[in-house]
């Protein structure tokens, strides 16, 4: 299985670990928030369903990798898309 078909556990030794090759939104939500957000300000999970609708890469199982998806913000920015709000 790939890391992208690996889903998070929900806990591994009493600690939640996640799997940034395969986030659900609320995860990733929590997540990109946690490393600074938006200009500082906390990333939600409309914004992130937003950037989906507009073409980020989700897995095939609707989760999101973090280095695909950073990778897509960096192209629409360079395309003047701006994405991620």
């Amino acid at each position: 299985m790939t890391p992208e078909h690996a889903p998070s556990p929900e806990h591994s030794q009493g600690m939640s670990r996640l799997n940034p090759a395969a986030l659900g939104v609320a995860d990733a939500a929590r997540v990109l928030t946690r490393i600074g957000g938006v200009g500082g300000k906390p990333v939600t999970e409309e914004m992130l369903r937003v950037d989906i609708d507009a073409g980020a890469p989700t897995n095939a199982n609707g989760t999101i990798n973090l280095v695909h998806y950073a990778a897509w913000l960096v192209k629409e920015m360079n395309q003047g898309g701006g994405g991620g709000d």
